[in-house]
């Protein structure tokens, strides 16, 4: 098999980012078409299904001999592999989309040997843009280089200065939840009562655009735990071009894998921040998220 065409499969993702914002946009939902996968915070639409559906007929009829990896038609039998492989969400932040709120987009990943490699994400309410080739840069709307200037110089100084993402998931029961809910508490709390005082917590309901946002610097960190490879693997390629780092969600391990489901993202930066600032995270994590 010869090797990826990079640039060639960014232009194509980046063609099918645009007709799936199109059927997004022109969406009429009606909320007796929205089911619910696990319980009311895990939805999917027939929109989520016609977007993958178009995108892996798309991908199939193009390349073949490359491995589509879904989120609507995810099978646990068929896990991740070395594989040249596409990871997609058809929509990413669901919830923001049936309730109209405008922070959904669609996340188109490739893969190769397990290493995010191209990544387009797309969110068709405001027609913003985030793509990346590995080892070509990131971009905005495909002309703005990421981070954005006025980040570009703005050092890392401490989880006091930062403004931080964070998600509540749709897992609400159980250790996983009281492991975020306690961090969410430390890391709000004042310093003197053992809390990190972090200047600003937002959860807004897509792991791809937060990520994202932290590739354009306008947020700081992004922890999470429960979310997959299809909501993160687009995201993660335009992060680390735009010279951010992703480590594991939970302290100690900074090299953390696609698919490993809990993820510290953090922002590019002009000096040694980053390491200062995921060690003082991981000191305020209460407990261990598995998954």
């Amino acid at each position: 098999m010869a090797a990826p065409n990079l640039n060639e499969i960014h232009d194509f993702l980046v063609s099918l980012a645009y007709q799936a914002g199109d059927i997004i946009t022109n969406a009429l939902l009606d909320t007796n078409d929205t089911g619910s996968k696990k319980n009311s915070a895990d939805l999917v639409t027939q929109y989520d299904r016609a977007v993958e559906n178009m995108i892996s007929s798309s991908l199939k009829n193009k390349y073949p001999d490359y491995v589509f990896h879904g989120e609507e038609t995810y099978d646990p039998s068929h896990p991740l592999t070395d594989a040249p492989t596409f990871i997609v969400d058809p929509i990413d932040g669901t919830i923001n989309f049936v309730h109209g709120f405008p922070h959904s987009c669609v996340s188109l990943g490739f893969a190769v040997g397990q290493v995010p490699t191209v990544g387009v994400v797309y969110n068709p309410s405001t027609k913003t843009l985030y793509s990346a080739i590995r080892g070509q840069g990131a971009f905005l709307n495909r002309e703005t280089r990421l981070p954005l200037n006025h980040r570009i110089s703005e050092p890392l100084s401490g989880l006091s200065n930062a403004t931080i993402s964070i998600e509540w998931g749709n897992e609400r029961s159980g250790p996983n939840w009281q492991t975020k809910i306690r961090t969410f508490e430390r890391l709000g709390q004042a310093k003197e009562n053992g809390g990190a005082m972090v200047r600003a917590m937002r959860s807004l309901g897509s792991a791809a655009l937060n990520i994202c946002a932290v590739a354009a610097g306008t947020l700081d960190l992004y922890w999470e735990g429960g979310c997959w490879e299809w909501d993160v693997c687009a995201g993660w390629v335009i992060l680390t071009e735009a010279g951010g780092m992703i480590v594991d969600g939970n302290p100690g391990s900074w090299k953390t894998t696609l698919d490993g489901r809990k993820y510290l993202a953090v922002r590019g930066a002009p000096q040694s921040g980053q390491k200062e600032i995921i060690e003082e995270f991981w000191g305020h994590v209460q407990g261990k998220l598995e998954y």
